[in-house]
């Protein structure tokens, strides 16, 4: 991990398109320059989330594995939404 984070969002139980409907809300009330860190166990939304995000514009820093059901999406805001 290393990554300091500003904000974590669970979004276990959550499918797509509202992992990235939520993850955006969020981004939107943070900081340019903060870190947010989505924990999510959909499988689709561990590769639709981040190309997503990197289509707004914002960084993914990490994709990670947590355990055998979760990922922890971690996610830069480059630029505000």
């Amino acid at each position: 991990m290393g990554i300091p984070v500003n904000h974590e969002l669970d979004l276990k139980g959550e499918i797509c398109p509202y992992t990235f409907v939520k993850s955006k809300l969020a981004l939107e009330e943070m900081d340019v320059g903060q870190v947010l860190r989505v924990i999510v166990d959909y499988p689709p939304a561990v590769h639709n989330v981040p190309r997503s995000m990197s289509n707004e514009g914002q960084e993914v820093l990490e994709v990670a594995k947590v355990n055998e059901t979760d990922w922890a999406l971690t996610i830069k805001k480059l630029v505000d939404i």
